[in-house]
């Protein structure tokens, strides 16, 4: 079985690079401690794959963290603290995985690459 993170970005914020690999860096990290040890394993071995994708708002970013989580797969959303570009308590990315590829594949089938 093949294993997968999905990172997913709000577009309309505009981040500067250095604050989005920060924000993906924090999704990936969030989503990782909700998986199970079997499944961090298992994607680890298969050499711990990622995506970045991005979403134009925040109402798409809770849409599929609701389909995530009724998929049963692992995820977390930033919460900024707010110390350099956005207000605190902004929220910046959902971290999804790792999980199957199969079906992460079915709920961000429709997103773009960042």
């Amino acid at each position: 079985m093949e294993f997968k993170q999905c990172i997913v970005i709000r577009e309309d914020l505009k981040l500067s690079p250095g604050k989005l690999a920060v924000q993906t860096a924090h999704a990936a990290i969030l989503a990782l401690e909700h998986a199970d040890k079997k499944t961090i394993r298992a994607w680890k071995a298969e050499g711990q794959r990622k995506i970045v994708l991005k979403v134009p708002e925040l109402k798409e970013l809770f849409r599929l963290r609701a389909e995530a989580e009724g998929a049963g797969v692992p995820c977390a959303v930033v919460i900024d603290a707010g110390l350099t570009e956005i207000p605190p308590g902004t929220i910046t990315a959902l971290g999804m995985g790792p999980a199957p590829a199969k079906v992460l594949d079915k709920i961000t089938s429709d997103l773009k690459l960042l």
